[in-house]
């Protein structure tokens, strides 16, 4: 069977797909660029609020910090604290989210005295551009439309990567420089088409691992089939543990606000000073078991945390997930979010994604531009294996 008929359907299949979301991987492109360093960013912004004068007293505990907060009228109620055995560094304060849905900024406290230092700059901006790049704005966030249409983009890309990788096989299969080095003599058309096939050689890998671990957010089954594939056959088997009987207390409405230092006590015990940041999260629905997410000081990176669920009440460690234990396939689920932005690979990595994603706009342009061209060669009636025969080496 002869290849040109294939190719030129390929072709087709390529341009199509490109056409109809090429604007779309762009814009979730240069966002992802942009949150390619936001924490490093963010502390620039921001060194005044992140660092505080070391004193001698002892810090206060996160009840203590969350009563001075909500006294002196800065906030109504917390959702999140972010304590740091840092001496010199301050506390971040998450609220809960307004009746609009809108979540107020956060807010940085001084640890020893509970002292507002005030709202991050730049948070808004990062926070908008990150809905931007998750959910496209759509309306719902999450549980919109949004997520599942850059579900469907992220396939799209991966069939492109496929079938475009089909189209720019070389005659030279062997040769690195057919390969990786464009070809600076052609003009116009042939070199359009050899920049961009080229361009998307280098990029291929990153944008593939992209694609796949963006899946992650968009599909419940996809996460579902991941969480099957990669986690301990033996943790995922394990009966599941009898619930120890419960113990009689007051309701959450006549118990009043959540007292957490039980549940702190109960991780300082467990982590001592090890950690370097740990997250406090306060339950939904007038529950009582805290999540705290610990990062250890010798972590490289996010995904390499802590997570404890603590009951506030009894002070008993419901559940205990260290990093350091878990099997090869487990830490692959935990950094799945570093894997997305070569966080995994370090500061090189994240820089070499950055980069990669910055390149979105550039194929955008390119196919776009060997689009019209093809349609200016290309006669009304001519059949698809003609068609085929017209395209520059390589296409």
């Amino acid at each position: 069977m002869s290849r040109r008929p294939i190719k030129a359907a390929l072709l087709q299949v390529h341009s199509i797909l490109g056409l109809t979301i090429s604007l779309v991987l762009a814009l979730i492109g240069v966002t992802g660029a942009v949150m390619s360093f936001e924490d490093e960013i963010g502390a620039v912004l921001n060194a005044d609020l992140l660092q505080v004068e070391a004193r001698s007293m002892p810090m206060l505990s996160p009840d203590a910090l969350v009563a001075r907060l909500q006294a002196s009228g800065e906030a109504a109620r917390v959702s999140a604290v972010t304590m740091t055995s840092d001496p010199q560094g301050s506390v971040r304060v998450r609220l809960i989210r307004e009746d609009s849905g809108a979540r107020p900024s956060a807010l940085y406290v001084d640890p020893y005295d509970g002292r507002v230092l005030g709202a991050p700059v730049g948070e808004d901006f990062f926070a908008t551009v990150r809905k931007l790049h998750r959910w496209l704005l759509i309306p719902g966030d999450g549980k919109g439309w949004g997520r599942q249409i850059t579900g469907v983009v992220a396939i799209g890309l991966v069939a492109m990567l496929i079938s475009g990788l089909v189209l720019r096989w070389p005659r030279h299969v062997r040769s690195i420089k057919a390969w990786l080095k464009p070809n600076w003599a052609m003009r116009r058309r042939g070199f359009q088409w050899s920049l961009h096939s080229v361009a998307g050689t280098w990029v291929m890998l990153i944008y593939l691992l992209m694609a796949l671990t963006g899946l992650w957010w968009s599909f419940d089954w996809y996460k579902d089939g991941a969480t099957w594939l990669f986690s301990s056959r033996h943790v995922a088997a394990a009966p599941v543990a009898a619930k120890p009987p419960r113990m009689p207390r007051a309701s959450a409405a006549d118990a009043g606000p959540l007292i957490i230092e039980r549940a702190w006590q109960a991780f300082l015990t467990e982590q001592s000073s090890r950690y370097a940041t740990a997250q406090l999260t306060m339950p939904n629905n007038g529950g009582t078991v805290i999540r705290i997410r610990s990062v250890p000081r010798d972590s490289a990176r996010e995904g390499q945390r802590d997570e404890f669920r603590i009951d506030a009440v009894t002070g008993r460690i419901a559940s205990a997930e260290i990093y350091a234990d878990k099997a090869f396939g487990d830490k692959v689920l935990a950094s799945v979010l570093d894997i997305h932005s070569g966080a995994v690979l370090g500061w090189p990595g994240r820089l070499l994604f950055m980069l990669a994603a910055s390149l979105m706009p550039l194929f955008a342009v390119t196919g776009f531009l060997l689009y019209l061209s093809r349609r200016k060669q290309r006669p009304a009636k001519r059949t698809s294996a003609e068609s085929a025969g017209t395209l520059v080496a390589g296409e």
